[in-house]
């Protein structure tokens, strides 16, 4: 479970985040909703420890993600698609896919396990291994992205953004994926960031709506 508790997130002396409390149990997946500017990245961003938490504790089962280093986090099973998607445009896809696999370690067994893995949950990838990533549109980036964040996400995946900008034909894949997703890997956490609640259809499990930095009851 990831459960973090009165997170406050400052940048260059402005609150970002407030006071904001969240727990994602395994199998459960969460979107958060909000206006650009409402916090949304910064959590995700808070979660993999690239800016630094002001107050607040972090937990992901035992370990305190706090005191945990950013390179160090994927190594905990957390996965990462940020929304500018960050493809390496020298990388083949494959290549893409199985990077931080590689800096993470794993054995050459365990990372082929874990792309037949992903080309399972998103099939679309098979046919893009060998393409260089500076050949991708912006969705099929999104695509790949998704799948590196599977490759190392084994406890919960942070997906930022992720149908923003994406024709209907690639928004349909990306949920169909995540729907497979679900039923291969029944114990993984997800959570979604969006800035339009109607793109998520019935993926989540629980919306919630964040605004300046916080959560807010909108069931009234």
């Amino acid at each position: 479970m990831l459960k973090i508790n009165k997170l406050c997130v400052s940048l260059e002396g402005s609150p970002i985040l407030r006071s904001l409390s969240l727990e994602i149990h395994a199998g459960t997946t969460i979107a958060v909703v909000g206006r650009n500017g409402a916090g949304k990245t910064t959590l995700l961003r808070s979660i993999m420890g690239l800016i630094p938490a002001s107050s607040g504790d972090m937990h992901l089962d035992e370990h305190n993600l706090i005191f945990s280093k950013a390179h160090l986090r994927p190594s905990l099973g957390i996965g990462y698609a940020p929304e500018d998607r960050v493809i390496f445009p020298t990388l083949s896809v494959q290549e893409n896919l199985e990077f931080p696999c590689g800096i993470q370690k794993m054995t050459k067994l365990e990372i082929e396990e874990r792309l037949e893995h992903v080309l399972d949950v998103v099939p679309q990838l098979k046919v893009m291994l060998p393409r260089s990533g500076s050949a991708l549109s912006g969705g099929q980036g999104k695509m790949v992205a998704l799948g590196r964040a599977l490759m190392v996400g084994s406890s919960v995946v942070l997906l930022d953004e992720p149908f923003q900008g994406l024709a209907p034909a690639l928004a349909l894949q990306y949920s169909q994926a995540l729907g497979r997703l679900r039923t291969s890997r029944p114990d993984l956490s997800v959570l979604i960031t969006e800035s339009n609640s109607a793109l998520l259809s019935d993926i989540p499990n629980q919306i919630l709506t964040i605004e300046r930095g916080s959560f807010v009851d909108t069931t009234h």
